[in-house]
């Protein structure tokens, strides 16, 4: 049913569990899996919160933390896959919507999945925060599996 599946990963524990659930979810189906991360650019920092102002970091600097970080995220989702035994491949993009990156991805590589968690936040919550994942089911013109993570109730 599903040859290639699209796991975005924003490096956090809770997209960890997404991805785990993402990588079991492609063996089951015999698909391969592409891992993504999307950073945005450098201009998204500026002026939005100040960072680059305040801590004198340049696009150089920016851009170079912001690879490494996606080489560290995607090399964890990359391990899991082999030791599942799952073909996979990943991407590093830069798009200043971090939603659109991730269904322009899944295009772009032939995908015919997106497996993303979901933190199922609603409310006020869900408001302030905004949700990526919801921003993908608008946006996706192909399938899109939600994974509900589960938090760790005990380390809040």
């Amino acid at each position: 049913m599903f040859k290639r599946i699209l796991i975005p990963t924003d490096g956090s524990p809770l997209s960890a569990q997404a991805a785990n659930a993402g990588i079991c979810f492609a063996r089951s189906v015999n698909a391969e899996v592409v891992a993504l991360h999307v950073t945005q650019p450098f201009a998204a920092t500026i002026g939005f919160d100040g960072m680059a102002a305040a801590y004198a970091i340049t696009d150089e600097d920016y851009e170079k933390a912001s690879a490494e970080q996606a080489e560290k995220y995607l090399k964890l989702i990359l391990d899991r896959a082999d030791t599942a035994g799952v073909k996979a491949q990943s991407r590093a993009v830069s798009n200043f919507n971090v939603a659109d990156g991730i269904v322009q991805a899944a295009s772009e590589n032939g995908c015919d999945l997106i497996f993303i968690g979901s933190h199922g936040r609603s409310g006020l919550s869900r408001l302030l925060l905004g949700s990526v994942t919801a921003k993908v089911l608008s946006l996706a013109h192909t399938a899109v599996l939600v994974y509900r993570v589960k938090e760790d109730k005990e380390k809040k």
